[in-house]
């Protein structure tokens, strides 16, 4: 073996030192025994080898071999496991080696042209019943066809957790039975609901170990279906009482038996997402969550037909969802809020005092477990402190920050109206990748007056950015000439130029410095207090989209032409999996938009609290950051296409940019050479921040519905991707 730097080979020494020998798994291939014999997520051996989780999983599955130095130290690693893990350590009499959980939850990446998730897989693999539960239950082969090669393990190495993170639980021929990941099914013998969750407490060993140090195990999650509804007595659907209320009435015969069994609920009581409790003592934490989908909790706009799906599939459309982002704390915009959290825990453990004791104090990095006032600047109308605003005041741009994704669109030239095709570019995950190395406030705001701007200062600054000209900018280091009239603003969510002094957040000041102004803030709210609290929330997410279109058959490292083609039909190509990319995705935009969260109803007026403000995670400031960064950022490879190329933008819709091109394809009109795009940008790819084809219209159909609704400026964007315009869309 060659000398290699001794880090690598510290990081796979430390690594072998914390495997622990026991562990179980289907025979896949030698690579693969071996890291889920020990225990080890894709995410760990990336970690220790210096590379991404998608270079594991790629060579796990042969689409790609490591090199150099890599190579001998992933060589290391499994010539390390395979003296701990010989392949005869398989139990003998065992007609069938248990899978080990993987808490990734990285299933292998599908071929060009996976098979079905119809199609016949083995059967669940039994457990032996630990003392006191139920032995699993086997099913026929066609409810066992969710265990398919995409289906992700139970979910962690913990024994605590050995069969996963949650559980879809169903009743059928009499019998209640629990689907678990990984395509494990338990049998239940619990009676009533109460039963239930003591059931799934003592004996089902469910859960999610914790994302972070001073963080906490994630509770287990219990999805009941239609007749799991109907077995412990709770309503199939909810009245419209009901469901404008959020859960059924407190007096109601399942409440009251929890009641009795000395079980809690949540003040949000037993709606979609129940959270049913008791007190914890010490770290002895008791609470089961259910998620209830005829109930509407898996909402179609994220989870597409999920509620419909057998509870097979459910649990693993559900399992791959907690393995790769983690349990669902309720809708993917609760989640993703959580996740932040999960991440980044308010308190954590002291160091011992001088008697041994330890106390809880501030995470660094964390938010801290008390919420923080907003500047008035960044509150949203209604706000407590606008509460001395007359009563119909409306506030303007230098009394209010207001940062937006894009809604801006323009009439075509007669150039642009000689071409034949109208072709929209999405960009991936864009808010998250907004998110990815933003240095956002952690703490209360400080006034400033007539402040020096400092782009390392998170904040907000009321400064008059109407002096920037469009027509000649700095594009990187060098002046360039542009057509302001067929560009938007970079500044105003409109894409209109700004008429005089405005509140911006950070992002949007330092992108005027960038284009070559000045800028000379009047006042400032910064944050002194601050750090990348972000940094992890997108890395998490972003593996998680990642993994799931690698195993969807678009991976990170195709040729322009190859992305695109396999773009075209990935959602066909595992439709199950595609539910978990789209509640990725709602997870990204929906965790953003809590951080701003309006009232919703209970009787609020305006100028009184409301439920959200009692949160540390109520921040519009970060909201605001991370939109104003990710709008820069399109501004900014919107510029560079123009200065290189002469195109310009017809349209613009938050992550959407429309263009006039000659042909039908992004390759008609983005500037590659030898496969290379331009340097800052669009590139097309699946990474976040990247590009993908949106959609392609005829230049005739985009004349014709502007001219249908005499809208000259209507945004094409909204409706690039499939061509529908109802009458309802004749207000814009």
């Amino acid at each position: 073996m060659t000398d290699q730097p001794q880090p690598l080979f510290t990081a796979v020494d430390a690594l072998l030192a914390a495997v622990d020998d026991g562990g179980l798994l289907p025979v896949l291939d030698e690579r693969v025994r071996l890291r889920e014999a020990a225990g080890l997520t894709q995410a760990a051996v990336a970690q220790a080898l210096g590379v991404r989780v998608a270079s594991i999983q790629a060579w796990e599955t042969g689409r790609a071999e490591p090199k150099a130095e890599r190579l001998e130290a992933y060589r290391r690693l499994l010539e390390g496991l395979s003296r701990r893990f010989p392949a005869s350590a398989a139990p003998s009499g065992s007609s069938e080696v248990l899978r080990r959980p993987d808490p990734s939850g990285a299933a292998p990446s599908a071929p060009a042209a996976p098979p079905s998730p119809s199609a016949a897989a083995p059967a669940a693999p039994s457990r032996p019943a630990a003392p006191g539960r139920q032995p699993a239950a086997r099913r026929g082969e066609g409810k066992q066809s969710a265990a398919s090669p995409h289906t992700a393990p139970a979910g962690s190495t913990d024994p605590r957790f050995e069969n996963g993170p949650l559980a879809v639980v169903d009743v059928e021929d009499g019998q209640v039975r629990a689907y678990c990941t990984g395509g494990l099914v338990l049998d239940v013998p619990a009676k009533s609901l109460a039963a239930l969750v003591d059931w799934t407490l003592a004996e089902a060993r469910l859960g999610q170990p914790k994302l972070s140090g001073p963080g906490k195990d994630a509770d287990p999650l219990l999805v009941l279906t239609e007749a799991a509804l109907h077995r412990y007595g709770l309503p199939v659907t909810l009245t419209d009482e009901e469901r404008l209320a959020g859960r059924i009435p407190e007096g109601h015969k399942v409440v009251k038996q929890l009641v009795r069994a000395e079980w809690k609920l949540t003040k949000r009581g037993f709606g979609p997402w129940a959270r049913i409790y008791r007190p914890a003592k010490g770290s002895d934490r008791q609470c089961v969550q259910l998620c209830i989908p005829s109930w509407h909790a898996l909402d179609t706009r994220h989870w597409g037909h999920a509620e419909q799906l057998p509870p097979a599939e459910l649990a693993r459309v559900l399992g791959v969802y907690a393995s790769r982002v983690m349990t669902p704390r309720g809708s993917t915009a609760v989640t993703g809020l959580e996740l932040m959290t999960a991440l980044h825990p308010p308190t954590r453990a002291s160091q011992p005092d001088a008697a041994g004791k330890r106390h809880s104090e501030r995470n660094p990095g964390g938010l801290g477990q008390d919420p923080v006032d907003c500047a008035p600047c960044e509150a949203p109308d209604g706000h407590p402190v606008l509460a001395d605003l007359p009563r119909f005041h409306v506030r303007g741009p230098a009394e209010k920050l207001f940062e937006e994704a894009y809604d801006w669109a323009r009439p075509m030239t007669d150039d642009e109206c000689m071409l034949r095709h109208l072709v929209g570019i999405d960009v991936n995950m864009a808010f998250a990748a907004g998110a990815n190395g933003l240095t956002v406030g952690l703490g209360a705001p400080t006034r400033l007056e007539r402040p020096v701007f400092d782009a390392k200062l998170p904040g907000s600054w009321l400064v008059d950015l109407s002096h920037v000209d469009l027509s000649r900018v700095k594009a990187g280091k060098e002046w360039v000439e542009l057509d302001a009239s067929l560009l938007p603003s970079p500044f105003t969510p409109k894409g209109e130029r700004p008429e005089g002094p405005a509140w911006y957040a950070t992002p949007t000041v330092a992108y005027a410095t960038e284009l070559g102004y000045e800028v000379r803030p009047i006042e400032a709210w910064v944050r002194y207090e601050n750090g990348r609290y972000l940094d992890g929330w997108y890395q998490r997410l972003r593996d998680a989209y990642l993994a799931t279109m690698s195993d969807l058959g678009v991976d990170a490292d195709r040729t322009p032409d190859d992305f695109l083609a396999a773009m075209t039909d990935y959602k066909t190509r595992d439709p199950e999996l595609a539910i978990v990319v789209a509640a990725i995705k709602a997870t990204v935009k929906g965790g953003l938009g809590k951080l701003r969260e309006r009232p919703r109803g209970e009787g609020w007026k305006p100028g009184q609290p409301w439920r959200a403000l009692s949160r540390p995670t109520w921040r519009p400031d970060i909201r605001a950051a991370v939109i104003s960064r990710t709008r820069t950022n399109l501004h900014r490879k919107i510029v560079k296409h123009a200065a290189f190329t002469g195109q310009y933008p017809i349209a613009i819709l938050s992550d959407c940019v429309v263009y006039a091109s000659a042909g039908p394809s992004p390759l008609d009109f983005l500037p590659y050479r030898d496969g290379k795009p331009l340097p800052g940008g669009f590139k097309l790819g699946v990474n976040p921040g990247l590009v993908k084809h949106e959609g392609t219209q005829s230049v005739l159909w985009g004349e014709e519905v502007r001219e249908r609704f005499d809208a000259p400026e209507l945004n094409l964007a909204r409706y690039i991707k499939d061509g529908t315009v109802t009458d309802a869309d004749s207000g814009e």
